[in-house]
């Protein structure tokens, strides 16, 4: 299981999807922004996957971060088996390139589906009940997909990350619980360790940490994750450009150096890579630093109870044969 990978050493990540996107020239104006791709040229999606793998990638991310079944419903397209297509994907690319990684299935928070910024807000003004009644139709396609992991991502507070874990709960499919944060808060202003604590006692979660953040706020974050659940950490965090959503723009000076894996290994992450704005390059560069450092002195990680599932590092023969 990728638990067991993430006890052992570091994993490496792959990087944002849609900069990769973009630069194979694909337009992601839509309001289904990445997800878009999963109808209209998912050999796209494929090539994403497949540069992020010769890159260096153990594990991919899929396409679905934005897609939901009101997001399609509103183009009149069923999203179950477009939400299966994406993990689908990932395995066509990680048939392509002969090589085993493990994929995880991108459950993006609500705010994602409103194109407006408001995941980096939070606290939408519906109650726990809506928001596990929008999150459990989609986790559940995507469970039915057979991913490694559902990556449950860019949380920004602490009630849409209780309504995520609840609604993958019964699934049997293991989650990482990733938060976007400023500082040492989520970008809804909770204290970290409060938020991290959500995690720190349920054995699906296989890992906690951040992304879609900036560089300089992940080693303080990974320390609080490690010592909160005792579990493996996770961190991918943007560039260190901050996203103007009203422009539509990035704009800044990019921070992400691979040098900072040495110090994010010794705040206590084993799964680590990028996200938005960080590209192949990068995660090649990562995997080399990781490769040539040693890594740190093992942290004590909590036991789990074990899930009845095998390691499967998906290879070739794993791989779905679905054509696309």
């Amino acid at each position: 299981m990728l638990a067991d990978a993430l006890a052992s050493g570091t994993v490496i990540l792959d990087g944002g999807l849609s900069n990769q996107l973009a630069d194979q020239g694909q337009d992601l104006s839509s309001e289904l922004w990445s997800a878009r791709l999963l109808t209209d040229d998912p050999e796209q999606i494929v090539a994403a996957h497949l540069a992020y793998l010769r890159a260096g990638a153990q594990v991919l991310i899929t396409a679905s971060y934005q897609a939901s079944f009101e997001g399609f419903a509103r183009h009149g397209i069923d999203a179950a088996p477009l939400l299966g297509r994406s993990v689908e994907l990932a395995r066509i690319a990680i048939d392509r390139a002969q090589t085993p990684a493990w994929v995880a299935a991108s459950v993006g928070p609500y705010g994602a589906i409103l194109a407006d910024g408001s995941e980096y807000r939070g606290r939408y003004g519906l109650t726990l009940q809506e928001l596990v009644r929008f999150h459990r139709p989609r986790i559940e396609a995507l469970a039915a997909a057979a991913p490694d992991a559902l990556a449950l991502e860019t949380v920004p507070d602490t009630g849409e990350a209780e309504a995520m874990l609840a609604a993958a709960a019964g699934t049997g499919v293991d989650v990482w619980l990733s938060y976007t944060i400023d500082g040492d808060r989520t970008r809804a202003g909770q204290p970290l360790d409060e938020a991290f604590g959500l995690a720190r006692d349920n054995d699906q979660v296989i890992a906690v940490g951040v992304n879609c953040c900036a560089p300089r706020d992940v080693a303080l974050a990974a320390d609080i994750a490690a010592r909160v659940t005792g579990k493996p950490v996770v961190v991918y965090p943007n560039s260190g450009e901050r996203w103007d959503a009203t422009a539509r723009q990035w704009n800044g000076t990019p921070l992400f150096s691979p040098e900072l894996v040495q110090v994010w290994r010794a705040a206590g992450a084993t799964l680590i890579g990028g996200c938005c704005r960080v590209g192949p390059a990068g995660i090649s560069a990562l995997a080399e630093a990781a490769r040539s450092v040693a890594e740190p002195p093992a942290r004590t990680v909590r036991s789990r109870s074990p899930r009845g599932r095998t390691d499967r590092p998906r290879s070739s023969q794993a791989a779905r044969t679905r054509t696309v």
